[in-house]
This record gives C-alpha cells, sequence and structure tokens, in this order.
C-alpha cells in the first residue's frame, strides 16, 4: 500500500511578536516529529490509508486493504483485498471491511489447501481476485470483486455491493422493489434478451427454452434468485449480473443484462436509484 505524507503549513512571522512565534514553532516542530513517527510505524490499515489534510470526510474511496501473492512452481494466487474508507455509516464500512477481509483471507486458504492436493498429481492451480469500482456517483457506490481461477479450465465470478453513501445504506434488490413480483418481470426480460442476442448473432449460445427445440442444451434458465448479483450504472440502471457458465457456456464469460426501466417502474419502491 501507498503512503503519502501530508504537509503541516508553517506559521508565518508576525512583526513584533517573536516570543509567540518561537513557542508556536517548538509546538510546530513536536507536531511535526510525531506526524513523522507516525508513518514510520507498523500501523493500522486504518492510518496506512491516510492522506493528510487534502482528505476531505465525505470523500469515500476504496483502497487496498492488502494483496496477497504467492508463487510457486504451477501453483500462483494473487489475491487484493479492498478496503473501504471514508462512509458517513461507519457500523456499514465496519462490517463491509470484515466481510471483504475474510472473504480474500478464505480464498487463500481454500486456494492452499487445493494446492496441497494436487501437489503430488503434477496439477496446475492459478487464482486471481480483485476489485474494482463500477459506479461513483454523489450517491451511488457500487463495487465489483472477482476471482477467476483456473485449473484444466476457469471459471469466474463477480460480486457486487451496491451502496447508498449519502444515507449510509446498502442496496439490496429486493430493497429496490414494492414486492417480489419483480422476479418475474426480470427473468422475462432477460429470456427475450437472450433469444434477440442469439438471432442477432448466431455465435452466441444462452441455456434459454427458445421453442425450435434445445436438444443437449444445459438446465435451461428460468428465473433469478430473489437477490440475484446486480449493480447500478452511473446513469440509473439496474443490470443483472451472472457468473461464467451460469446462463450458458463458459466461453460466454460472465454475462450482464441492463433492464429497461420502463418495464419495472411500477415496481419500484421509489425513483431514487433507478431512472
Amino acid at each position: 500500500m501507498s503512503e503519502q505524507k501530508g504537509k503541516p503549513n508553517r506559521p508565518k512571522k508576525i512583526p513584533g511578536h517573536s516570543s509567540f512565534f518561537h513557542k508556536g514553532r517548538k509546538i510546530v516542530l513536536a507536531t511535526m516529529s510525531a506526524f513523522s513517527l507516525l508513518f514510520w510505524t507498523d500501523f493500522s490499515p486504518i492510518f496506512a490509508s491516510f492522506r493528510g489534510i487534502q482528505v476531505m470526510e465525505s470523500k469515500v474511496q476504496v483502497l487496498t486493504l492488502k494483496e496477497i501473492s504467492f508463487n510457486e512452481g504451477n501453483f500462483a494466487a494473487k489475491i487484493q483485498i479492498p478496503y473501504l474508507e471514508g462512509l458517513k455509516n461507519k457500523e456499514l464500512e465496519k462490517s463491509l471491511n470484515e466481510k471483504y477481509r475474510k472473504e480474500g483471507e478464505q480464498l487463500f486458504e481454500e486456494f492452499k489447501k487445493e494446492m496441497e492436493e494436487m501437489k503430488n498429481s503434477g496439477g496446475f492451480l492459478n487464482v486471481d481476485s480483485g476489485f474494482f469500482v463500477k459506479t461513483d456517483t454523489e450517491r451511488l457506490l457500487s463495487i465489483g470483486r472477482f476471482t477467476t481461477m483456473t485449473q484444466a479450465s476457469s471459471s469466474s465470478t463477480v460480486k457486487y455491493d451496491n451502496i447508498d453513501k449519502i444515507d449510509g445504506v446498502l442496496i439490496t434488490l429486493p430493497s429496490l422493489f414494492k414486492n417480489d413480483d419483480y422476479i418475474d418481470v426480470i427473468s422475462e426480460n432477460i429470456k427475450l434478451q437472450m433469444i434477440e442476442k442469439m438471432k442477432a448473432d448466431p455465435n452466441l449460445v444462452y441455456w434459454v427454452e427458445t421453442g425450435e427445440g434445445n436438444q443437449g442444451m444445459a438446465k435451461p434458465f428460468e428465473k433469478i434468485s430473489p437477490d440475484q448479483n446486480f449493480y447500478i450504472s452511473e446513469e440509473g440502471k439496474l443490470v443483472i449480473s451472472f457468473d461464467k457458465y451460469e446462463v450458458g457456456p463458459g466461453i460466454m464469460g460472465i454475462q450482464e443484462f441492463e433492464i429497461p426501466t420502463e418495464i419495472i417502474a411500477d415496481l419500484l419502491v421509489n425513483d431514487l436509484y433507478i431512472r
């Protein structure tokens, strides 16, 4: 993690007040000494992300808490763990940071366990995990955490957290709607989008019933889960996300579907997030 030192302001000399300046200078020097000590100490992640006088309290930042790296023969892992700073709701901030830390450390423990089981069989295992900011507006922050695991084949997942920075709440999919009617409405729209996309591009394959025969197809997509993975775009659109292999063959990778606001407008609790 990078660390930047803030630059303390030096007091200006006031004519006729040399003794006052002399005392003030002692205080400033003492403060500078303590400030320097802070940045040379093995300190907590909170101080590791400190940015001195340049940080505004209302500024929400997504930083790297730590990076776990491992590389030995056929086995490699790179896991970046995010850290949130600046949320008004400190309890929410603390719970999310704890969740991210546990997720990252648990992923590394699972990697090590899998590696030990594979060492004598000449296997190969690579884990790459990190995070990105998908949406960052005055109100909304959507953070994505991705994991790609490669063995004989690869699997990819993305998990999103959507945060209302102003009200300090975590936005869940059910919390956006008046009742669970959204599940069927969104699911039917996604099916239509899948069929239209396959008509437009013969190279695309989704596991969806088309009415034209689906021999050999994996179990077709029926409905999203009530807490389906999603994010809200900067344009205020609801985007549903599916992991690799969830709605199509592996070559399709992670799939996203933007839901037209007009089909869900009457189901929404309000228009605070979705427009």
